[in-house]
């Protein structure tokens, strides 16, 4: 069984998907935008682009009773991979050890310079070996 996820705390869907989907124990967060939804803007570099991008993301989980100590993988998705650097400065903000498996590739992306998607698990019970 799956339910779509929403909160009005991130960017709506730009076309016919969810911000989430949530099954029994996953939640699979679209990709988010570097849009904050209070006033529609985007800020100018990477920096400020993750940062909102991140917050985005830690609504949607919130929105789905989870946080980003829940997530598992990470994919990022950079206009420039020149700014690898810069987009790792801020991600480390976000995340803590162990992060979450991550991958990062540059894409072509329209006026964005970062987009990020991520899987959480929760509910979660330690495997009894």
């Amino acid at each position: 069984m799956k339910e779509s996820v929403s909160t009005n705390q991130a960017p709506a869907p730009a076309g016919p998907y969810s911000q989430a989907i949530k099954t029994r124990n996953r939640i699979y967060v679209s990709g988010q935008r570097p849009v904050d939804v209070q006033t529609g803007e985007m800020p100018p570099d990477v920096s400020g682009q993750t940062r909102q991008v991140l917050e985005n993301v830690k609504a949607v989980l919130e929105a789905a009773q989870a946080t980003l100590d829940d997530v598992v993988k990470v994919n990022v998705y950079l206009a420039n991979i020149e700014d690898f650097d810069a987009f790792n400065a801020v991600y480390r903000e976000f995340f803590k050890e162990p992060y979450p498996a991550r991958t990062t590739i540059g894409a072509a992306l329209r006026k964005i310079l970062v987009e990020i998607d991520v899987i959480a698990e929760i509910g979660r019970e330690e495997s009894v070996i």
